[in-house]
């Protein structure tokens, strides 16, 4: 076991591989090179995996992981996470009689030179995602990357063509497709069986940004390399303090409310809710989206200037937030903080068709349709239609798909492709409230038409040293 990774990466470096690579369709199940030679491993054999990103969210990640596959190596550029990672690693694998070394690195492509990992886990904050993923794939990794994927819209570009030219399994973290006792599944099963009709209207409600004062300088923490942890954003202060309880920072948990390393609430919960809406109205593939994105108002705790936050001391991502986002057939989606006040909820998401309407969110799928189930159940086969042919698996659904697909090569149920497409709309909408003004979008070309401004925000320019290159 410990040379497959070792064996794919010299069969994806010969030429043949690369033509062939190159010629894989958008939507695809396997790279059969890759399937065959696993089909000559032995079933039984637990995949090795490195762990890359050990900090709050990984506490759900590794364990699910470890289920599955035998950790053999953690990496986090703080070393009290990571060194935390090692102990509950050591001591989870041992009450099920795995005695592995497990490794612990700063330097993630200390993982990725590792000729016996397979899998690696990707749980660092979204400025690091797309770069890691990237270099895991072409390294021979089969990757599970936590949401949001990317930080811009270029970098899922990108990833969807490293992922198409290796050939490489690849699961995002929205476990709303496979969990989450199945509501949202439930929820795409009631709109392909047609109970409410043509879709003219999706409310989604993703909940607000927090805001901070001045947060005060200070010498970074001796376990934290803050350098390494900025990667490719700009080289600034490290910022840390308290207001009440709430701890106030630029990294770790906090990094979610500042433009220069993720989205804030927009892409932070619209990478679940707006996914699920995208995929309720069949707008999730190749060529399609949002024609136009339309901000109807927007609060930032930060003056801006050409979109661009003008001060660097507190967060600065949208607090609150309305954007009105128009696809195919003219079906709107509305996204915003709240629909509290005209829908009765503030958070998930609401789809009204010609023949009625539905909530749907990780406690509840409410609404006449989903009554009338009572009378009127779902086929049998509903569920397994949208998932693969098969229903989620009991416990652990979306990491035991990632897995599965390891084995068999196909595409997971969250894959990059209908990602990238979903937080599209999400990266749309953040430039479109920064800037504040409509924007108009070809989801064919990838483009936004007639704005210079706004498309040279589809990307980031990367610190020196840190570039995403394929």
């Amino acid at each position: 076991m410990s040379q497959r990774p070792s064996t794919r990466r010299t069969f994806l470096k010969t030429s043949a591989a690369a033509a062939a690579a190159a010629s894989v369709p958008y939507i695809f199940t396997a790279n059969p090179a890759l399937a065959d030679e696993q089909k000559s491993t032995e079933s039984n054999d637990r995949p090795l995996v490195g762990c890359i990103g050990t900090g709050s969210r990984w506490g759900a990640v590794g364990p699910n992981a470890m289920q599955l596959g035998d950790v053999v190596a953690v990496c986090d550029v703080d070393a009290n996470h990571a060194n935390g990672a090692k102990k509950r690693v050591t001591d989870t694998q041992a009450k099920r009689g795995v005695e592995r070394k497990v490794d612990v690195y700063e330097d993630y492509q200390r993982i990725l030179d590792r000729n016996d990992i397979e899998i690696v886990t990707i749980v660092t904050c979204d400025h690091w995602h797309s770069k890691i993923a990237i270099e895991a794939m072409k390294a021979g990794k089969d990757v599970y990357c936590e949401k949001p994927l990317t930080l811009t819209i270029d970098e899922g570009k990108k990833i969807c063509q490293v992922a198409k030219e290796t050939g490489r399994v690849f699961q995002v973290g929205t476990q709303q497709r496979s969990e989450m006792g199945l509501l949202f599944l439930k929820a795409i099963a009631l709109i392909r069986d047609g109970r409410i009709g043509d879709i003219e209207n999706v409310a989604v409600a993703i909940g607000g940004a927090p805001t901070s004062g001045s947060i005060p300088v200070i010498d970074v923490p001796k376990e934290l390399n803050w350098e390494k942890w900025l990667g490719q954003a700009p080289l600034v202060d490290y910022r840390w303090g308290k207001e009440g309880k709430s701890v106030k920072t630029r990294c770790h948990y906090e990094f979610r409310w500042w433009y220069e390393y993720s989205g804030g609430k927009m892409t932070d919960w619209g990478a679940h809710h707006v996914d699920i809406a995208q995929w309720g109205i069949d707008q999730n593939g190749e060529g399609q989206g949002p024609s136009s994105i339309e901000p109807v108002f927007a609060e930032h705790p930060v003056d801006l200037k050409d979109g661009m936050p003008v001060q660097d001391d507190r967060y600065n991502a949208a607090t609150k937030f309305h954007v009105k986002a128009t696809f195919d057939k003219g079906i709107v989606m509305d996204i915003k903080d709240s629909h509290q006040a005209e829908l009765g909820f503030n958070n998930g998401i609401m789809f009204t068709g010609t023949k009625g309407r539905f909530l749907v969110n990780r406690g509840k799928l409410v609404g006449a349709p989903v009554d009338e189930l009572k009378d009127k159940p779902l086929p049998d086969d509903a569920i397994a239609k949208i998932y693969g042919g098969h229903n989620p698996a009991p416990r652990n659904a979306h990491m035991t798909n990632f897995f599965e697909c390891v084995k068999t090569r196909k595409l997971p149920i969250s894959d990059v492709f209908t990602h990238h497409r979903a937080l599209t709309t999400c990266h749309l909408s953040n430039i479109a409230i920064r800037l504040n003004r409509t924007l108009k979008w070809d989801p064919k070309s990838q483009q936004i038409l007639g704005d210079d401004a706004a498309n040279a925000m589809q990307s980031r320019q990367a610190r020196k040293g840190y570039e995403v290159t394929v």
